[in-house]
C-alpha cells in the first residue's frame, strides 16, 4: 500500500494501480522501453492492474514479465467497463492512469486519477476527470514512487 497525506485533500491509502494499456503504457501496442522494470519495482508496494481492449493484440506478450493483473475488456461500453473494474476493487483505494476518452470515468471514480498526454494525445474529458496530468508514464509512476511529488502538486 502507498499511504500519502495531502494537506487540504486528506489521506490516500492506495492499494491498487489501474492502468490503461495503449496510449498509456504502450504506443501502437508496444510497451514503452524501460517500463517493465519500473512496473515490477512499483508492484512491491501496490497491486498493478492493466485494463484494455487490446486493440493491437500485443498486451499478453508484452506484459508476460510484468507482475500485474490483466483484464481484457470488450469493444462496447469500454468506459463503463473500466469504471466498474475500479469500483469492484474499492475505488477509494485505487489510483487510475489513462489518456483516452474511455478512461475518463475510471479516473473520475478512482481516489486518484492521473491523465497522460503522450504521443497518442489525450481526451479533453479525461483531462477534466483527472486529479493530476502528466506528460509521461515514467513521470506519472514517479509520483507514486516518490509521493512527495504528489503532495507538491495536490496540496491546497
Amino acid at each position: 500500500m502507498i499511504k500519502i497525506k495531502i494537506p487540504g485533500h486528506g489521506i490516500l491509502e492506495l492499494e491498487h494501480l489501474v492502468m490503461d494499456y495503449n496510449g498509456t503504457l504502450a504506443l501502437d501496442g508496444n510497451l514503452f522501453k524501460g517500463l517493465e522494470e519500473i512496473l515490477n519495482r512499483l508492484s512491491d508496494n501496490i497491486d498493478l492492474h492493466v485494463i484494455t481492449a487490446d486493440t493491437f493484440g500485443e498486451v499478453v506478450e508484452n506484459l508476460k514479465n510484468v507482475i500485474s493483473n490483466l483484464c481484457i475488456i470488450g469493444k462496447d461500453n469500454q468506459g463503463n467497463q473500466k469504471q466498474e473494474y475500479v469500483k469492484k476493487l474499492d475505488a477509494t483505494k485505487v489510483c487510475a492512469i489513462g489518456n483516452g476518452a474511455n478512461d475518463a470515468m475510471m479516473l473520475k471514480t478512482a481516489a486518484l486519477g492521473i491523465a497522460l498526454i503522450q504521443t497518442e494525445g489525450a481526451s479533453v474529458n479525461t483531462l477534466i476527470s483527472a486529479d493530476i496530468v502528466s506528460t509521461s508514464i515514467f513521470d506519472a509512476l514517479g509520483l507514486l514512487i516518490n509521493p512527495k511529488r504528489l503532495v507538491a502538486s495536490l496540496r491546497e
